[in-house]
């Protein structure tokens, strides 16, 4: 086939590849694809043949020069290629993709990266390309196989020309959600009045150059945060309440059906009364092995913080727990050994400590969203971007894997003040926490006495009490600095900025203005 008459190309076919390119098709665009191994391409094309009408509008290419001349020009490729880049000088697969293009693209020509790569390689990435003449964007991609296939949650970020190009493809691909209420549009849901096609689309412009794969990541670090919140809390009841998974579906049923409303308490529900298909007298979820994975990205946005100064202690602590959990055999040494409090049959009344727990998870995941918004309004002014936080909770959404009810809240207080700089200084936000907080202490505090691991419920707690905290203890942190290191302090009566020491030697001289 030499005629351009492909829309856009995809390299790179597992299987979000490969969903993503039917989600275009269906959208009437037709796709060309090319992959490394040619029988993973063929295979793809022939399964779909039959199964999926818009199939036809899909065009496998085995040789990577023919691929490329079907496309229409300016050319649109994605790559969905797995990256390892992480400081800006690494180079990886997505870079000997891009080595291989370039001989056959022409000035002009857009390159997609939808992976998850690291918002630093991204940044290098655009600023080598453009200097070539060619336009680089990165695009993070959040829904999983389904939302990939069905309507993802986009996040593009790259130069204003090339998104105007994307802009038509995306919106249509992108998942919808229904204006009025900010809940996600199902596809072929006969129950809502409100179609796809009148449905806000879960994408828009993020930003220059790095921008759509680092809220990406930081979308990551909250799904990190939130899906471990989530675990506490059944920890919690499984432990000081003794509730069956199956009895505890029901709980996070009820919880979804309010302000707790989201993708992953839906999936929690459903995983919760799942029997294990080898031996149906047993609950799922006790036969899977306590020992969580990870890719990266929720380590990547604990770092930035780090580097950012920003005390994202809860999304840390996530990351810090998969740690733990991966350390099984350990713990299985040391549960033999290390002694802790044993727990009563009754620790209170059963109802209560569930709602107790479900204010605890709410709070907590307040001040995770927090955080994760914190980081991001400092990244924009590290990185040089402007980032529209509105839109940025708009898009999440639907279609992402954070996508929760509550996030239409935290939209409403970015459109009602742009400049927030906390969401707990929020209106709405305040008000939940100020209500939920003595649940939340209350958790927290059995889990300590009675020796129940909740780090996330503990680092958001923490997190929220110093933040409201006029003077913490930062003053004799630096004094001692000051004393061992001569490292200067300010103090409480001067201007801020002013740098004293004090000569420890002889420190009753006066103080010595640095």
């Amino acid at each position: 086939m030499s005629d351009a008459t492909c829309d856009i190309g995809l390299i790179g076919l597992a299987v979000m590849g490969q969903n993503l390119v039917l989600n275009m098709a269906d959208h009437g665009y037709t796709v060309a694809v090319y992959n490394r191994t040619t029988s993973v391409m063929e295979e793809f094309i022939a399964s779909n043949k039959a199964e999926e009408p818009s199939a036809e509008r899909v065009i496998g290419f085995p040789e990577l020069a023919d691929f490329v001349k079907s496309l229409k020009k300016p050319r649109k490729i994605i790559l969905l290629v797995k990256s390892t880049a992480v400081l800006p000088s690494d180079r990886d697969a997505v870079d000997k993709v891009i080595d291989g293009l370039l001989p056959l693209l022409d000035k002009d020509d857009i390159i997609i990266d939808g992976g998850n790569s690291n918002w630093n390689a991204t940044i290098r990435r655009e600023k080598e390309l453009a200097s070539q003449g060619y336009r680089f964007f990165g695009s993070g991609v959040s829904g999983g196989e389904l939302g990939a296939r069905f309507g993802p949650s986009l996040m593009p970020g790259g130069s204003e020309s090339a998104w105007k190009e994307l802009e038509p493809i995306w919106m249509d691909i992108a998942a919808k959600v229904d204006p009025a209420t900010g809940k996600p549009i199902e596809r072929n849901d006969p129950t809502n009045p409100v179609t796809r096609d009148e449905g806000e689309p879960c994408t828009t412009y993020i930003g220059a150059n790095g921008a759509g794969h680092y809220v990406k990541m930081v979308h990551n670090g909250i799904e990190y945060i939130d899906m471990q919140l989530i675990c506490e809390a059944y920890f919690l009841m499984k432990n000081l309440l003794g509730i069956d998974p199956g009895e505890m579906s029901e709980v996070f049923g009820k919880w979804n059906e309010g302000e707790l409303d989201s993708f992953l308490m839906e999936i929690t529900t459903d995983i919760l009364q799942q029997r294990d298909p080898a031996n149906k007298d047993n609950w799922f979820v006790d036969v899977v092995l306590d020992t969580a994975g990870q890719k990266g990205t929720g380590k990547w946005t604990s770092q930035n913080a780090l580097d950012l100064g920003i005390p994202a202690n809860a999304m840390a602590e996530a990351v810090f727990a998969r740690c733990l959990s991966a350390i099984k055999d350990e713990r299985v040494a040391a549960s033999k050994v290390l002694e802790g409090p044993t727990i009563p049959d009754n620790v209170g009344d059963k109802a209560e400590l569930i709602d107790a727990i479900q204010q605890a998870l709410y709070c907590s995941k307040i001040v995770s969203y927090a955080q994760g918004f914190q980081l991001m309004t400092e990244a924009q002014n590290e990185y040089g971007w402007e980032l529209n936080f509105a839109e940025i909770a708009k898009i999440f959404r639907g279609g992402c894997i954070i996508r929760a009810r509550f996030l239409q809240k935290i939209t409403e207080a970015y459109e009602a003040d742009p400049k927030l700089v906390n969401l707990l200084l929020n209106d709405y936000f305040k008000d939940a926490v100020h209500k939920g907080q003595a649940a939340w202490r209350k958790v927290i505090g059995l889990a300590v006495q009675y020796g129940i691991p909740v780090p996330a419920f503990g680092a958001a707690l923490a997190y929220y009490d110093g933040y409201r905290t006029a003077t913490v203890p930062a003053n004799l942190l630096q004094a001692q600095r000051d004393y061992f290191g001569a490292h200067t302090y300010e103090r409480v009566d001067q201007p801020r900025g002013k740098k004293f020491h004090v000569d420890w030697p002889e420190a009753d001289r006066p103080q010595l203005d640095a």
